[in-house]
């Protein structure tokens, strides 16, 4: 998977989302009259799996775009590549006054959609084989919703419940309905029909089944009365009443097969972690699938840095650190001109 070539925000290409002081070192030098190339090594002390890193290719590709071809080379690795750390991750040659304004945004780029990826594939491998879905919108900012769910992805989760991330992953959005639809119904089989009756054939009919009854009832109630159309059942009960559990997954499972409708599916949502995950699968609950929210959302940031190893292609560093270019087999050259939107 790679991210669509799109053109950065205005705020990053002016500058007004960096730190000041590249702002200033980049005024300083073009007032002394200093642009020379250099290497940066982006880096990270942790380890884990990278994302974001697609984005600051993508940004590099528009503020490298006038320079001189000879002058410039980028070298990474791709979104959804694991790294160790310390690993070099991404290199940049250039004149540092073509991108060194842009520091901030590719270190951010990466750190927090890095550390999203990698909470993602927590989950992932807790869960497997069964899948995760992103749920962990509403956690975080509207406008970084389309990162998130992308980072989620690139960490191993079959879909997003936001249009606009999983748009950015090239997939069409997953999710089931809200409560508070089944609310306005005031009952769940009333919603469940009238979503039936109301969406696109391709929308998959999953239906939650927590809001006023047992959740085994209303399973039972809402399989009956869409038949072969229900792909599944969503269970969202919250700590109030005891939160999902396994023997009430199994219950409703017994309860579906029994009634002949084992081709019912079964999603669990709800504060879940890489260890309730676990807790489902030791005791054998038959879940189909997991929908993940906090854990991913609330991520912490895998910090990186960048560091200048060479100026006019004399070895150099600041203390603590090995000038020249670190060996980095696992490097790919970018190909900046495909990286550009058309």
């Amino acid at each position: 998977m790679r991210l669509q070539p799109h053109r950065p925000s205005l705020e990053i290409l002016s500058g007004e989302s960096a730190d000041v002081y590249f702002v200033r070192a980049t005024r300083i030098l073009e007032r002394e009259g200093l642009d020379p190339i250099v290497s940066m090594e982006v880096f990270s002390r942790g380890a884990g799996i990278l994302c974001g890193i697609d984005e600051a290719k993508n940004l590099l590709a528009h503020v490298l775009e006038a320079a001189d071809p000879a002058e410039i080379s980028v070298e990474g690795l791709d979104d959804g590549d694991d790294f160790v750390a310390k690993e070099v991750v991404l290199r940049i040659r250039a004149r540092y006054r073509l991108f060194g304004l842009y520091e901030t945004a590719i270190l951010g780029m990466m750190a927090q959609a890095t550390g999203w990826a990698t909470a993602a594939r927590e989950c992932v491998e807790a869960a497997a084989p069964a899948p995760v879905i992103s749920f962990g919108a509403r956690h975080v900012h509207p406008d970084v919703t389309d990162v998130l769910d992308y980072a989620a992805i690139v960490g191993g989760c079959v879909g997003a419940s936001t249009p606009a991330g999983a748009r950015l992953a090239g997939l069409n959005p997953t999710g089931t309905m809200p409560h508070s639809l089944v609310l306005i119904f005031g009952d769940t089989v009333r919603a469940s029909e009238a979503f039936d009756r109301d969406m696109p054939p391709d929308v998959p009919r999953i239906v939650l089944v927590d809001t006023f009854k047992d959740e085994a009832e209303e399973a039972l109630r809402v399989a009956r009365a869409l038949g072969d159309r229900l792909y599944g059942i969503r269970l969202d009960t919250p700590s109030e009443r005891g939160r999902v559990t396994a023997a009430l997954v199994t219950e409703i499972r017994a309860r579906l097969d029994q009634a002949g409708f084992s081709h019912v599916t079964i999603t669990v949502s709800g504060g879940l972690t890489p260890d309730r995950i676990r807790y489902f699968k030791d005791e054998g609950s038959p879940v189909d699938s997991f929908a993940v929210g906090s854990h991913i959302s609330g991520a912490t940031p895998i910090d990186f840095t960048g560091d200048i190893k060479e100026i006019d292609g004399v070895p150099i560093a600041k203390r603590g650190r090995i000038p020249g270019r670190t060996h980095s087999p696992r490097l790919k050259a970018l190909d900046l001109a495909a990286w550009r939107d058309s």
